[in-house]
């Protein structure tokens, strides 16, 4: 996201035209490491097509979306000139504000400037200004709307007494997305303030996103410190944006007409007093915004032009938001609304110009307001969504198809597992009696939890130990008793702290903490289980199937891999968490198995099969023999296959096939070694950084990767070098937040921008060598300068550090690589195909979305292309290439990846003798007469058919 700071100005600048100052501003941007040389052009590709001059002295000069792979990092640059530049039609220049974004970034920095924009002299104040630190006070310093509308009223409500009113009012606030979830409690220990009349104030500033105002009435009289409790002002203040609105009340206080506002009986009544925005009764229409980067200024200055045309009032706001109106024919209020596309947009005009204006402006916005646009999806309009189908579970008989995700037939009862709804008071019996509920219930849980921590692992058990730790945080309990002292149940106070703190804790964008605010709901809904009195449901004696919407990382701890015979997911694909955990506990796993497998009720027969991704529901007795029957002699395979794990990997026909590990820390490289390795093929170098709580130096990194090489005696070790950014930021390294983090700044791209970082990550692996092989390669690489910039930071530390045997790779992860391989393949010296990623970027399926992953299949025809080309451009100069991706265990991948003429598989270390086993009985030439017929199918499902067959 993009905001304004002080380094990024750059004071008493001068240009003897627009053109000089677009070259000082591209020139900053680049020497700042934001763009790359060319960007220069975009910025004047975008001025040819209309000027970006803002008004009050402002300029943003920014980008065009063709060049926006220029970009490297999201930012802003700043250049004052006082003197001014002529930005054509004798506007003038005192601010040029050069953003680097790749998406529609920058309307959120127009929503800040358009503050600023309504100040009648802001653009002399701008030139006069003889410091950053002033300049920035200009464009941040003016004070934001008080939201004040027809929502934030609640008149008539349902309270017992004052708490439970303030609550309601900070509900409203909340809701409007004026306050964050923690308000309620901070707005309760602020000291309310009587006006008189029964009408009380209370305010906040704290958990604050934008000023607001709610205003609320009880259902029935009542009374606080002995005196009437007829309405309550709840404020939610930042700056002084509700100062006139608290002139106007002390007006209508003095006046004596209070009851005025608590005896109203609409909305509108109590904002027509106060000033607010009420809605005007007006003729309204909705249209749904197409344009591909939202109302920007070009398609806004359009709206508001044609809006002018038209002599009465015309107004818009979002739609379903407690943003007011505001009018079309203002450009600075048009952009503040920060409208993106699919949102809809509601017009309303005065009576008198309806009938024609609001037709013509509708026209306009859905013909895209001078840009072309494509539909929206369908079902994205203003109408009401269809209602939604029923879903049935499945009967008895019955077999779902879902994701082969980790092989191996299991039976059982299905255990199901959804998450609750829970249902308890907001207030409590008393202050003493829920404090004492409370306690009981957190005695109980700490005593479950250390019974859980005795019988773990020490991983899992640490994951208790941190939960206990939090059930002892004194800075919970203390919330807590305030909200217990102030009348609140302890269920009701309980999860309002926990959600508060969790809330905090994902606010700072910090992957590890973001996880800590999984563990805080986790325990939370614990204690919360206790004082509803809901038993955790009870997990089956004997061996049963597990059944979740989804197993993330966290549930890992709940598995009990002597219990769990099989997992059954309603969403997620082949490479999604559960099928990674299902893989690693060596649990037999189908994934994406569809919504209706959670209505199962618990104890009903199952049988699943996870390799072919079947799911039997109560099966007959024949197919349920025949499947145990085959289990029975796969675990008898995968037994010979593990009395046979060190022979080495050649097929019926003589053709060898290394197979190597995917490890992800240096401890346990004995234990990979004893399950057959022959190597490391992956080293995921990011788990060592995240370890940390700063950057490891070299010294550390470098006996890490010692302590790996060390334990693997001369077998070859494949490092990729740190890839974070995007989706897996590192708590000490802060990224800017990305609209689409997976198709931005992240792997090589990232470490590239970062030349120290990586460096000494080199230097480490350089060193700790020694004379043994290292093969270093580089994730995300997706165009040619990319990987020659790495490449020649090694070879100049090579001359420093010489290594006798190294090798120079990269990673398959982007399309653009493996199309791009026959160039490649004469300058690597090595492939690696990272097919989880490259599976999402060839299908443009995100490997975790909950109902499109279960599609995201490595085998898929398309997929398999791409590593055919790999492979065929790396033979042609005598390079090899290794699968690390998740498709390298896959049973039924095993034979296409030998028939593409892979040269070595790298799996989890569980997997290792049972993939060696599986080449060792295929036959080469029939594994390539299989893979060139799986290249022809049309689908993912067609090519496993096609392995069943042979």
């Amino acid at each position: 996201m993009l905001e304004l700071a002080k380094e990024q100005i750059a004071m008493g600048q001068t240009a003897a035209d627009k053109a000089e100052a677009l070259r000082l501003l591209a020139d900053r941007l680049v020497t700042d490491g934001l763009v790359a040389d060319g960007y220069l052009q975009g910025l004047q590709a975008r001025e040819a097509q209309g000027s970006t001059f803002l008004g009050q002295g402002i300029a943003i000069p920014h980008g065009t979306p063709q060049t926006r792979d220029l970009v490297y990092a999201t930012g802003v640059r700043l250049l004052q000139f006082p003197e001014g530049v002529d930005w054509g039609d004798g506007q003038m220049v005192y601010l040029a504000i050069g953003i680097a974004a790749r998406s529609d970034e920058h309307l959120r920095l127009l929503q800040l400037l358009t503050r600023a924009l309504g100040e009648t002299d802001l653009a002399e104040a701008l030139r006069r200004a003889s410091s950053a630190e002033a300049l920035l006070k200009l464009l941040q310093g003016a004070p934001q709307a008080l939201a004040l509308d027809a929502q934030l009223v609640g008149l008539n409500l349902p309270a017992e007494d004052f708490d439970e009113l303030a609550w309601r009012g900070a509900r409203l606030l909340q809701r409007a997305d004026c306050v964050d979830s923690g308000f309620a409690a901070v707005l309760q220990q602020a000291e309310p303030l009587p006006l008189g009349e029964g009408l009380w104030w209370l305010h906040s500033e704290r958990q604050v996103r934008q000023p607001g105002l709610a205003f609320v009435t009880p259902q029935q009289p009542l009374r606080y410190r002995d005196q009437p409790l007829n309405g309550l002002f709840c404020l939610a203040s930042l700056g002084a944006a509700h100062q006139a609105l608290l002139e106007r009340l002390c007006e209508v206080l003095i006046e004596g007409r209070g009851q005025t506002l608590y005896q109203a009986t609409s909305s509108r009544a109590v904002l027509e007093v106060l000033g607010g925005e009420a809605p005007p009764d007006w003729p309204c229409a909705r249209v749904v915004l197409a344009n591909p980067h939202g109302l920007h200024a070009r398609p806004a200055k359009v709206l508001a032009q044609l809006a002018k045309a038209f002599e009465g009032d015309i107004r818009v706001r979002l739609a379903d938001s407690a943003q007011p109106a505001v009018s079309v024919k203002s450009l600075s209020k048009l952009l503040s609304l920060g409208a993106r596309r699919g949102q809809v947009l509601e017009l309303l005009a005065e009576p008198a110009v309806a009938a024609d204006a609001l037709p013509a402006l509708l026209a306009a916005i859905e013909q895209g307001l001078g840009e072309e646009v494509e539909p929206l999806p369908q079902g994205t309009s203003a109408e009401p969504e269809a209602a939604p189908e029923v879903v049935q579970a499945p009967p008895a008989g019955s077999r779902i198809q879902g994701v082969g995700a980790a092989p191996g037939i299991a039976s059982g009862p299905a255990h199901v597992c959804v998450e609750r709804e829970f249902d308890y008071p907001l207030r409590g019996e008393s202050c003493t009696q829920e404090r004492q509920k409370l306690r009981d219930a957190l005695a109980v849980v700490s005593s479950e939890l250390q019974a859980l921590v005795q019988r773990s692992d020490k991983a899992i058990g640490e994951i208790f130990v941190t939960h206990q730790e939090m059930l002892a945080d004194p800075a919970l309990t203390d919330d807590v008793e305030q909200r217990l002292a102030q009348g609140e149940s302890a269920a009701a106070a309980w999860m309002a702290v926990i959600e508060a703190a969790a809330r905090q804790q994902e606010a700072l964008h910090d992957a590890l903490l973001a996880e800590r605010a999984a563990d805080l709901r986790d325990v939370g809904r614990r204690v919360l289980a206790q004082l509803c009195g809901v038993q955790a449901q009870v997990e089956p004696e004997q061996p049963y199937v597990l059944v979740m919407t989804e197993v993330g990382p966290s549930d890992v701890a709940r598995l009990d891999p002597g219990r769990v015979a099989g997992i059954v997911t309603a969403q997620g694909g082949a490479t999604a968490h559960s099928a990674i955990v299902a893989r690693a506990l060596g649990i037999p796993a189908v994934v994406g198995a569809g919504t209706a497998i959670l209505l199962l009720q618990s104890g009903t027969p199952l049988l699943l099969d996870g390799q072919r991704g079947t799911v039997s529901v109560a099966p007959p007795a024949d197919e349920l023999q025949r499947a145990l029957a085959e289990r029975d002699q796969r675990e008898q395979r995968l037994q010979a296959a593990w009395a046979s794990r060190f022979e080495p990997a050649v097929t019926r026909d003589g053709h060898a096939v290394e197979v190597f590990a995917n490890i992800g820390e240096s401890t346990g490289i004995a234990k990979v070694v004893d399950q057959g390795a022959e190597g490391v093929g992956l080293l995921r170098t990011e788990l060592i950084f995240m370890a940390h709580p700063q950057a490891p130096d070299v010294a550390t990194q470098e006996a890490e990767y010692r302590r790996v090489l060390d334990g693997l005696d001369g077998r070859p070790l494949v490092v990729r070098t740190l890839d974070v950014g995007g989706d897996k930021p590192l708590p000490y390294w802060p990224i800017a937040a990305e609209e689409n983090p997976f198709l931005g700044v992240r792997g090589v791209r990232l470490t590239l921008q970062r030349p120290h970082v990586m460096e000494d990550q080199l230097r480490a692996l350089l060193r700790a060598a020694d004379q043994r092989p290292l093969r270093i390669m580089f994730p995300m690489v997706g165009q040619v300068h990319e990987w020659r910039e790495a490449r020649a930071m090694v070879e100049r530390l090579r001359a420093e550090i010489p290594v006798a045997d190294l090798q120079l790779g990269i990673m398959v992860e982007v399309p653009s690589a493996a199309l791009l391989a026959p160039q490649l393949a004469r300058e690597v010296d090595f492939f690696s195909i990272g097919t989880n990623d490259l599976t999402q970027y060839t299908l443009a399926i995100d490997r975790g979305h909950p109902s499109l992953s279960a599609q995201a299949d490595g085998l898929h025809p398309a997929v398999l292309s791409l590593i055919d080309m790999t492979v065929r451009a790396a033979h042609a100069h005598g390079k090899w290439v290794g699968v690390c991706g998740e498709l390298a265990a896959d049973p039924q991948a095993v034979a296409v990846l030998l028939g593409l003429d892979v040269d070595e598989l790298s799996v989890a270390a569980r997997s290792i003798a049972e993939v060696k086993a599986l080449v060792r009985q295929a036959d080469h030439q029939t594994a390539r007469a299989l893979a060139r017929e799986a290249l022809q199918q049309d689908s993912a499902a067609a090519v496993r058919a096609l392995v069943e067959r042979y």
